[in-house]
């Protein structure tokens, strides 16, 4: 693909900043529009988009239309977490939520563990022209069984039962949400809180931690090893896997502690826990890994101690405010942490040119003080008491 569109590594770190630069602002726009309509019309509108801009890559012909087709792909697939968290908010008492959150993370892990191989395949089979498309046209496939699956809220669903709609507003952690969610807050109120910057902080210094993986593995295993795409394929999936096992092991662990700790106790040990797994993976990385196995084992760890963080700050937004505003509060976490990947996107190119080291070094400190941010902004995570 880099080939047939002229694309140099520095072109490549363009494209892929426009994307994150619309995927940033994607979360936040996204975040008030699920607010606004609901989950159910919310994700047909961001996977619609998503699976459009898809399909369109076929009609790249250099790097500036493919940034434009990356940028609308960045708007539409940005909706996906901020939705999901507003969804958990919806469906799950406070007790479950990781543990959801954990659920849906892991299927994102799931679908880049089939992904790499199935993608090299198609690739090697069809072209990369043909691949977007298929792709998007599955994407579109998507939206038949959420609409048959999502018919209406859990007050009024017709596939659950009395007890479940009564165990889902019992465990939240305000009757508000269902009953009456109250107005949606400003951005300007909801920023007014330190509680809402301990998350949106800690999600800037987490986030580069994920993307430098998703984004700069392949062309690390190119650089490093000379591998094709078939071979970066059947490297690449493994980390994934690390990811998804992390998901569920960061859920299930915090909605453990929740049933004899507090909510606090339970996000923070959880989160710290998964930090610490960062930040010595990345360290073993720097030291041991001198081959592509030991390389993706160890990014298999970093990716694992990620997810198991991350299932638990993605909840704080729905641990602090109500249901019609937390896509904005998710949002806005996606978006200020999407910054922080635009500015790694634009160091990669300049501080890799020798080794990949001083990369991986940043983001062993970057762990830690995603911690911070919330240990110390967020003395309690709780309801905050809106005035």
């Amino acid at each position: 693909m880099s080939v047939d569109l002229g694309l140099t590594e520095k072109d490549y770190a363009w494209v892929i900043n426009i994307f994150t630069v619309t995927y940033a602002a994607g979360k936040f726009i996204s975040g008030k529009v699920y607010d606004k309509v609901g989950t159910k019309i919310g994700f047909v509108l961001s996977i619609a988009l998503w699976s459009l801009a898809s399909a369109l890559h076929f009609f790249a012909k250099g790097a500036a239309s493919l940034g434009i087709f990356r940028g609308m792909l960045g708007v539409g697939e940005a909706g996906n977490w901020p939705g999901a968290v507003k969804n958990n908010a919806e469906w799950f008492p406070v007790q479950e939520r990781a543990l959801a959150q954990g659920i849906f993370n892991a299927g994102a892990g799931i679908g880049s563990i089939v992904a790499a191989p199935t993608i090299a395949e198609l690739f090697e089979s069809y072209g990369w022209k043909l691949t977007f498309v298929i792709i998007g046209v599955l994407g579109f496939l998507w939206i038949i069984p959420w609409l048959i699956m999502n018919k209406t809220s859990p007050a009024a669903h017709p596939w659950i039962t009395e007890m479940e709609r009564r165990h889902i507003v019992k465990g939240r952690h305000e009757s508000r949400q269902t009953i009456d969610p109250g107005p949606s807050l400003s951005v300007w109120k909801i920023l007014s809180y330190k509680e809402s910057w301990g998350v949106i902080i800690s999600r800037f210094f987490i986030e580069p931690i994920w993307w430098l993986f998703v984004f700069w593995m392949p062309i690390y295993l190119f650089k490093e090893y000379n591998f094709n795409v078939k071979e970066i394929g059947y490297y690449a999936w493994f980390p994934y896997v690390g990811a998804m096992i992390g998901s569920l092991a960061g859920g299930w662990y915090a909605q453990k502690l929740i049933k004899s700790k507090t909510v606090d106790l339970s996000r923070k040990k959880t989160i710290t826990i998964g930090a610490i797994i960062i930040l010595i993976s990345i360290i073993g990385a720097i030291l041991f890994a001198n081959t592509p196995i030991k390389f993706v084992c160890f990014v298999f760890l970093v990716l694992f101690g990620f997810q198991f963080s991350i299932s638990n700050i993605q909840t704080i937004p729905s641990d602090l405010l109500s249901g019609k505003s937390v896509g904005t509060l998710a949002g806005l976490c996606g978006s200020i942490g999407a910054v922080s990947v635009i500015i790694m996107n634009w160091l990669i190119p300049i501080i890799t040119t020798e080794s990949y080291t001083p990369a991986f070094i940043i983001l062993a400190v970057l762990a830690p003080l995603a911690v911070l941010s919330i240990v110390l902004l967020i003395k309690k995570i709780e309801p905050i008491d809106i005035e």
